[in-house]
C-alpha cells in the first residue's frame, strides 16, 4: 500500500509544482513572501483533498465514508486486509436504497443476496444466521429497508474494527504527515 501512497503523494507535488510555476510566471516580480504563501496555500487544498478533511476522517467513520476520497482511501485500505467486501455491501445496500422501481428493486435484492448474504456467496459478509434468514425471506418481496439490518451489523464491525486499524495504518499515517508538512510551508 505505500506505493499508492507515494504515488499519490507524487501527483499532488506535481500538480502543485505545475500551479506553482505557471503563476509564478505571471508574477515574477512579486516578493518571496507572498509566493511562499501562495504556495503553502496550494499545498493545503489539491483537487479536493485537504488537511484538514483528512484530519476529520478521525472523528468518526461516518465523516470518513462521507468523503469522496476518504472511501477510496478506506476501500484501499480494506483490500490489503482482504475485508472489502464490508465495504462493498455497505456501498451496494445505499445504492439500493434509491431504487424505485419494484422490478429493479427485486433484480438487485437478488443479486445482493447471492454475492453477499447467502452461505459461501463468494463475497460473503459476517452476519448472523437470524439476520441471514429474515433476508431470505424478505427478497421475495423487497422493500428498501430489506438489507438494513446486515447493513448495520457491517457498518458497526467496521466501525469497531477496520476503522480504528485504517486510523493507525501507514497508509494514513503517510497521508497525514505528507498533508501535514505541506501545512507547515
Amino acid at each position: 500500500m505505500p506505493g499508492l501512497v507515494a504515488s499519490q503523494s507524487r501527483e499532488l507535488q506535481q500538480l502543485n509544482t505545475n500551479t506553482e510555476n505557471k503563476k509564478m510566471s505571471k508574477d515574477r516580480g512579486g516578493n518571496l513572501t507572498s509566493r511562499l504563501q501562495s504556495r503553502s496555500s496550494q499545498s493545503t487544498k489539491t483537487d479536493g483533498l485537504c488537511f484538514e478533511e483528512m484530519s476529520q476522517w478521525s472523528d468518526s467513520l461516518e465523516r470518513l465514508l462521507s468523503s469522496k476520497y476518504g472511501m477510496k482511501i478506506f476501500q484501499a485500505f480494506l483490500k490489503t486486509e482482504y475485508s472489502d467486501e464490508n465495504i462493498e455491501f455497505w456501498l451496494v445496500c445505499e445504492d439500493y436504497k434509491k431504487i424505485k422501481s419494484s422490478f429493479r428493486m427485486s433484480s438487485k435484492a437478488k443479486k445482493i443476496f447471492k454475492l453477499y448474504i447467502q452461505a459461501e456467496a463468494p463475497k460473503e459478509i459476517n452476519i448472523d444466521h437470524k439476520t441471514r434468514e429474515v433476508i431470505r425471506n424478505n427478497i421475495n418481496a423487497p422493500t428498501t429497508v430489506c438489507f438494513n439490518d446486515a447493513q448495520r451489523i457491517v457498518y458497526e464491525l467496521m466501525e469497531k474494527d477496520s476503522y480504528p486499524r485504517f486510523l493507525k495504518s501507514d497508509i494514513y499515517q503517510a497521508l497525514m504527515d505528507s498533508t501535514s508538512e505541506s501545512v507547515k510551508l
